[in-house]
């Protein structure tokens, strides 16, 4: 597997180049406290490595390739406080490759520098091209560390050529491989059975955050956490699209929003569903979720690979704006944006919202998630219906078809 991806990945770099990839660090939080570690994806994609300080490095000629790993040595001081961190041996079979190519991270300047040296020319010839994995949402944002030692590596070796790997990152990682669909499926098996308990816990509960507890609960049993940070919003709160807070009582005759993933293998799922609290929907309750459920069902018929990101989001915005002017939401569809307001979905995978290239179709493989939703702040009603599919040339194939969303197979199970 990890071959495979190492290999499609050479193919997408010149010749002659080394290519750096780092799994990162926690950031510092206060006094003696960190973040939690959370390892770089697209390193983790490569080398199948979870840990704190370690390095891929990548390196293809004219004639041949060569992957190497660099991680820390076990420290025996430090495994009476945390653990004992990857031997050397454990590390190689876990990235597949041979144990003399895993290496102290200690060593790592020093096999650059004779990598980038005449010495080293023998094996590989001059390297003239270097990679780093560099990602940047915006001008504000602080410098992630492969665009910071992509700078600190530049003042050493002015004279290379500098080239992002990202993009290609981003390609490879779209159309998911065999052992990736069934990490997806894994987390959404998890998401199966929390919702089940969820729907059983309802008329229990009377706060959001001991819904959110059940949910947790169900993924500590399972051997998961959850993938994003969950929305349990009830009644108006459902209109609020990245409700939090998950800390307000629960009425009786609302509808409670359930925006909840978890993480199986490091991959996600992300699945809303919406359910009457008290066990029924109101007569217009169950106008607003029938109009969402209809676009839902009709994205999944009509998706496939080949179709882009923009033409996905239109035919959600004209199909979500026939429903609402069929129950006397809106008149015309230029008032649709007043109670839709997001995209119909995104790409899934290690990521919650996977990396992709909008500007790309979507690829045969490619899992995504269709979210349709409507957001009556006036009325106290807030409906999303999230399923999470993987696409294929001719269709789509919904992995998380197992988790109710019917009005009546809701009623019906909630009544028993």
């Amino acid at each position: 597997m990890l071959l495979q991806r190492r290999t499609n990945y050479f193919n997408k770099v010149e010749a002659q180049s080394i290519s750096l990839f780092y799994s990162g660090r926690a950031p510092h939080l206060s006094a003696d406290a960190y973040y939690t570690f959370t390892v770089n994806k697209n390193f983790w994609y490569l080398s199948g490595i979870d840990q704190e300080n370690a390095v891929l490095v990548m390196v293809k000629s004219q004639k041949t390739t060569d992957t190497y790993l660099f991680i820390k040595a076990i420290d025996p001081v430090e495994a009476l406080w945390v653990g004992e961190s990857l031997s050397f041996e454990k590390a190689a079979q876990m990235a597949e490759l041979p144990v003399e190519n895993v290496k102290d991270i200690q060593t790592l300047n020093t096999f650059l520098s004779g990598l980038l040296s005449a010495t080293r020319r023998a094996i590989f010839g001059t390297l003239t091209t270097v990679y780093f994995d560099m990602e940047r949402m915006s001008m504000d944002d602080e410098p992630l560390m492969g665009e910071r030692q992509a700078k600190l590596f530049m003042e050493k070796y002015p004279f290379m050529k500098l080239l992002n790997s990202h993009g290609f990152l981003t390609d490879l990682r779209g159309s998911k491989d065999k052992y990736e669909l069934e990490a997806i499926k894994g987390a959404i098996a998890v998401s199966v059975k929390a919702h089940s308990h969820l729907l059983d816990s309802l008329k229990k509960v009377e706060t959001e955050y001991e819904l959110e507890a059940e949910f947790n609960y169900i993924l500590n049993r399972n051997h998961s956490k959850p993938a994003f940070g969950s929305i349990v919003a009830g009644g108006k709160n459902a209109t609020i699209l990245h409700y939090e807070h998950n800390n307000m009582p629960l009425q009786k005759g609302d509808l409670v929003l359930l925006d909840l993933g978890a993480r199986k293998d490091y991959y996600a799922s992300d699945i809303t569903r919406t359910y009457p609290i008290n066990g029924k929907f109101t007569k217009r309750q169950r106008e607003i979720y029938q109009a969402v459920l209809n676009v839902n069902k009709a994205i999944i018929s009509w998706a496939k690979a080949g179709i882009t990101q923009m033409e996905y989001n239109q035919k959600g915005k004209e199909l979500l704006a026939l429903e609402a002017k069929k129950i006397g939401l809106i008149k015309d569809d230029s008032e649709l944006g007043k109670y839709y307001y997001h995209s119909l979905g995104h790409a899934l995978g290690l990521d919650v919202h996977d990396v992709t290239d909008p500007q790309v179709a979507f690829k045969v493989g490619q899992v995504i998630t269709v979210e349709p939703g409507l957001y009556v702040a006036e009325e106290g009603i807030g409906v999303r219906i999230e399923d999470n599919i993987v696409l294929t040339e001719t269709g789509a194939i919904n992995l998380s078809a197992e988790i109710i969303k019917e009005v009546d197979e809701i009623e019906k199970y909630m009544a028993k």
